[in-house]
């Protein structure tokens, strides 16, 4: 069979034997992967220094006859260190990375590549709240999974209009009309922008301090995880 050769991001490694691994990969052209890196234990392989957490790798892979595939070669495209730097962030990224291998059990399409990659890169910046990048990542594995937030009506088709307030319906999912509610049209305009735009752009958003921990609240919501 012809060798595979894509990005990848590594999803989880296992030992196995005496110096092998088993890695299962995300790919954005053939979903989820489990492969063996054979001899990557040992100290001058040629694959360790490319198959590492929160990276994105190019491997090139040869499969299998089952569904285990041989890692052939392996090189380290963009390593983003930062996310080691910060026990917060570490933990999300590790449960991005979760979240996502769960999905992709049952699920090959590319989208999940990106949102995890748009992920890491988020995280990675220290200049970005890492609560926005979780309350984006949230939003869109929302949106993805066919749950996303409805942030055009209340829970009687009426359209959310500005200076208004609102409850939020957990059991229904919507927002419900209150005059001393919870959440404004402020926040209803960062959830818009963090459903359409990657996290750099909230970031810049006035008032984003204020409105981030109420917003990752409701993006939490927005997937049954």
């Amino acid at each position: 069979m012809k060798p595979i050769r894509t990005k990848a991001i590594v999803l989880r490694r296992t030992n196995y034997a005496e110096a092998d691994r088993i890695l299962q990969l995300l790919t954005p052209d053939h979903g989820k992967l489990s492969v063996i890196a054979k001899g990557v234990r040992r100290e001058k392989s040629k694959l360790a220094g490319g198959i590492e957490l929160f990276a994105i790798c190019d491997v090139s892979i040869i499969p299998g006859k089952g569904d285990m595939g041989t890692l052939t070669s392996s090189r380290l495209d963009t390593f983003f260190s930062h996310i080691l730097e910060e026990y917060e962030r570490l933990q999300f990224g590790y449960e991005a990375i979760k979240q996502i291998s769960s999905v992709v059990e049952s699920i090959a399409d590319p989208a999940y590549f990106a949102l995890l990659k748009t992920a890491f890169e988020s995280l990675d910046d220290p200049e970005i709240d890492d609560k926005i990048t979780e309350s984006w990542f949230w939003l869109q594995l929302g949106i993805l999974h066919g749950s996303g937030l409805n942030l055009a009506t209340d829970d009687n088709g009426m359209k959310l209009v500005e200076e208004s307030r609102y409850n939020f319906d957990e059991s229904n999912m919507n927002f419900v009309y209150h005059e001393q509610g919870r959440f404004t049209t402020a926040h209803i305009k960062l959830l818009r922008i963090l459903s359409a735009q990657p996290p750099r752009v909230a970031q810049h958003v006035r008032g984003v301090e204020e409105l981030i921990t109420d917003c990752l609240w409701l993006a939490e919501r927005s997937y049954s995880h």
